[in-house]
């Protein structure tokens, strides 16, 4: 057998890592072109981060490069396997003592939309969109994520693909709902060998009556959001709503908070807060019965609707008769309101995979070609990880808690309008990191001692995959000369 040819080193410690994933390429142009993609993604943004940005060509008149062809095809027409990647990356972190999951962290299931032209493209229709918050001409991708209050990872990604696409509509045999989606990528992480303490998902998946019944076959844990305005059949004295029942509880102050459990929140920036929960008592459901209904607010004399979360959960009350039968440790107040946290780890995810790393920016047709760009950008948001603890030059320091508090009481659109408006919870902030703009007047061409990028001290960045951003843009430079400026700007 002949020896392979090593592929051009990436720089600095994307090496490493990229150099784990070589079996999963039979050539060694598709070794290239992989480190070629994840270098081009984890550059800092100056633009959408299309093909010809990956390769550092002009987006017009340099789209027919042969840099821009070689990353096209990598995409669209290489015989590589996406599984197999996928499978080599999750191996990586589960295996790493920084990174494994454990039985404390939460298995997340969410969606995210994008905008999307036309209808030539695989999965694309109009539908509603959660990044603009209405329906609108795009894709979908439902999503699985792996947290805890140190660090959070995607794990899988299924498309949507909308009824109307398809001959037979929503009777058609491939038709799949996102809830049907969700508990696929749970099955999914069951199979990986992903440990958690709950499936934690919004009320889009919590109102399903076909995800919550899954996960009670499975036997699976899970938190769930539901919509204050969920209502039940009872008598017509007794509530009929979850945000009715949260109205009946008692409350007189803090120091007497009569049915009211404090629980302590902390944040990234190192302050807490006082939260309260409750059990609620609706038609069947009940503190002791086989699903708990919990409501837990910033402020249980007004219950504000963008601080106050409705949730469903079928782990028992510690002291109940199902903590005895339950196969895991039962879950007060506090750790139902502390899993449910963790979701909005999701939403930061999305923000930095979108504003980054260049989710959305494909600008392929093929459903393989799709699933490809965003298995991609999950390498690359795991290697973020990956070089925080392991890179050469990267700062090995324990990351700080969740910031945010993830809204909830409404739809699940309303709540990922109003997540955007919560202080950023990352353990990686956008990066400071920006290209330098050349400045009017300034000459043609390209010198190692023109100014590339502006760097700010390090601190807990997710886009930083390297601490010298200049070894980043080498191999860069030779394709898209920057313009020589006269200083830092």
């Amino acid at each position: 057998m002949s020896t392979r040819v090593p592929a051009p080193p990436a720089p600095g410690p994307l090496e490493t890592y990229a150099a784990v994933f070589d079996p999963c390429f039979a050539v060694l142009a598709q070794r290239c072109a992989f480190r070629e993609y994840l270098q081009g993604l984890l550059l800092p943004r100056d633009r959408n981060k299309t093909l010809t940005t990956l390769a550092g060509a002009e987006p017009i008149t340099q789209a027919q490069a042969a840099p821009v062809q070689r990353l096209q095809s990598f995409l669209s027409e290489s015989t590589w396997n996406v599984e197999t990647v996928q499978q080599q990356r999750l191996a990586i972190l589960l295996t790493d003592p920084v990174t494994r999951s454990h039985d404390q962290g939460a298995l997340i299931i969410d969606e995210t939309g994008d905008r999307k032209a036309g209808n030539k493209t695989a999965h694309v229709a109009r539908q509603y969109l959660g990044s603009v918050g209405k329906i609108d001409n795009g894709i979908v991708a439902v999503t699985s994520l792996w947290a805890d209050e140190r660090l959070y990872y995607p794990l899988h990604v299924a498309p949507y693909e909308p009824a109307e696409r398809l001959p037979k509509g929503k009777k058609d045999p491939a038709f799949r709902t996102k809830p049907q989606l969700g508990m696929a990528l749970v099955d999914a992480a069951l199979a990986a060998g992903i440990s958690f303490r709950a499936v934690v998902a919004d009320c889009g998946y919590g109102e399903s009556a076909a995800f919550e019944g899954a996960l009670w076959e499975a036997g699976v844990p899970y938190v769930v959001g539901l919509k204050p305005t969920k209502g039940v059949w009872a008598p017509a004295e007794d509530p009929h709503t979850l945000q009715e029942a949260a109205q009946r509880l008692h409350w007189n102050r803090a120091d007497d908070p009569q049915d009211w459990t404090p629980v302590v929140r902390r944040f990234r920036d190192g302050h807490t807060e006082t939260w309260w929960a409750a059990e609620l008592t609706l038609a069947g459901y009940g503190p002791d019965r086989s699903t708990r209904l919990v409501v837990a607010t910033s402020d249980p004399a007004t219950l504000p609707e963008a601080t106050t979360w409705y949730l469903a959960t079928n782990l028992p009350r510690p002291g109940s008769t199902r903590a005895e039968e339950w196969p895991g440790p039962p879950a007060d107040l506090e750790e139902i309101v502390r899993l449910y946290a963790l979701r909005n780890w999701v939403e930061q995810s999305y923000k930095q995979a979108k504003q980054e790393l260049g989710w959305a920016d494909f600008q392929v047709r093929q459903d393989r070609a799709i699933r490809r760009h965003w298995e991609l950008v999950c390498c690359a948001f795991s290697f973020c990880w990956w070089a925080r603890f392991h890179g050469q030059e990267a700062p090995v320091e324990a990351p700080p808690e969740p910031a945010t508090r993830p809204p909830e009481g409404g739809e699940a659109g309303q709540e990922r309008s109003r997540a955007r408006h919560e202080e950023p919870g990352a353990v990686g902030e956008k990066s400071s990191l920006r290209t330098g703009r050349p400045r009017p007047g300034g000459g043609a061409g390209s010198s190692r001692g023109a100014l590339v990028a502006e760097v700010t001290p390090p601190g807990p960045w997710l886009a930083h995959p390297v601490a010298l951003a200049v070894a980043l843009l080498a191999s860069v430079e030779r394709l898209a000369p920057a313009t020589r400026t006269a200083g830092a700007a």
